[in-house]
C-alpha cells in the first residue's frame, strides 16, 4: 500500500480542549500534515470514538487518512483509514485481521528485529524512535540514528522518525533514508500550528534533497 508519511502528526491532547484540539488537527491540515494519529490514553471507548468522529470529519475534508493510536476497534467503528499499535499493543497480525486488508497497520519498532517482525506480520509503516527524550511520554527509551538507518534498510516500507523532532534538530536524521518525521509537541504546542507544520515538513524535504 502506498502511503505518504512525509509529515506524520500526532495528536496530543492532555493539555489542551477538544475545541483547541480540533483547531490544531485542521492547521495542520492546511500546513501541508500528509497523515495524521489520533492518540488518546485516558478516554473512555465512547469518549475516543466520538472525538475520533470529529477528528475524521476534519481529515476526510483534507483527503488527509486518519490513523487511530492503538484501538482497532475505534478504528473499525468510525471507519478510520488506519491503525498504529506499539510493542506493548496489539500484535500486528491481530489488528490487521481486526481492521482488514484494504486499511493502513502502521507499527512502533525500535530494534532490527522489531522492524523485521512488524513488516512479516503486515504493517505498512513504521515508527521508529525516540530520536531525542521527549515530553509527551514518561519514560523515553532513546533509538541512535544507527539503528534507524539499519531499520530503513532492513525492510522495503515507510519508515518514520519519531520523538522530540523539529525544524531546527532534523538535521541529524540526513542520509539515514527515512520516508518522514512524526511530530508531537512541535505542532500541538506551536503558537501558530499550520505554520509549524508547514516549516517542518519543509526542512524534511529540504533534508531529503540534499543527501
Amino acid at each position: 500500500m502506498k502511503i505518504d508519511t512525509t509529515m506524520y502528526f500526532i495528536t496530543d491532547s492532555s493539555a489542551v480542549s477538544e475545541e483547541k484540539l480540533l483547531d490544531v488537527v485542521e492547521q495542520a491540515c492546511k500546513g501541508g500534515a500528509t497523515i495524521i494519529q489520533l492518540r488518546e490514553k485516558n478516554k473512555t471507548t465512547r469518549e475516543y470514538i466520538e472525538l475520533a468522529k470529529k477528528v475524521h470529519k476534519i481529515t476526510m475534508c483534507y483527503n488527509i487518512p486518519l490513523i487511530i493510536d492503538d484501538r482497532a476497534d475505534v478504528a473499525v467503528a468510525i471507519n478510520a483509514e488506519g491503525v498504529h499499535v506499539g510493542q506493548s499493543d496489539m500484535p500486528v497480525d491481530i489488528a490487521r485481521k481486526l481492521i482488514g486488508q484494504n486499511k493502513i497497520v502502521g507499527a512502533t519498532a525500535k530494534t532490527v528485529p522489531q522492524a523485521i517482525e512488524a513488516y512479516k506480520n503486515g504493517a505498512d509503516y513504521l515508527g521508529v524512535g525516540a530520536i531525542y527524550p521527549t515530553t509527551t511520554k514518561v519514560k523515553t527509551v532513546i533509538t541512535s540514528v544507527e539503528t534507524l538507518r539499519d531499520i530503513v534498510n532492513a525492510v522495503p516500507i515507510n519508515v518514520n522518525a519519531i520523538g522530540g523532532l523539529n525544524k531546527d534538530n532534523i538535521y541529524v536524521l540526513k542520509n539515514s533514508g527515512i520516508s518522514g518525521v512524526c511530530a508531537v509537541s512541535a505542532i500541538m504546542k506551536a503558537e501558530n500550528p499550520q505554520k509549524a507544520t508547514a516549516e517542518l515538513k519543509k526542512a524534511f524535504l529540504e533534508l531529503e534533497q540534499n543527501r
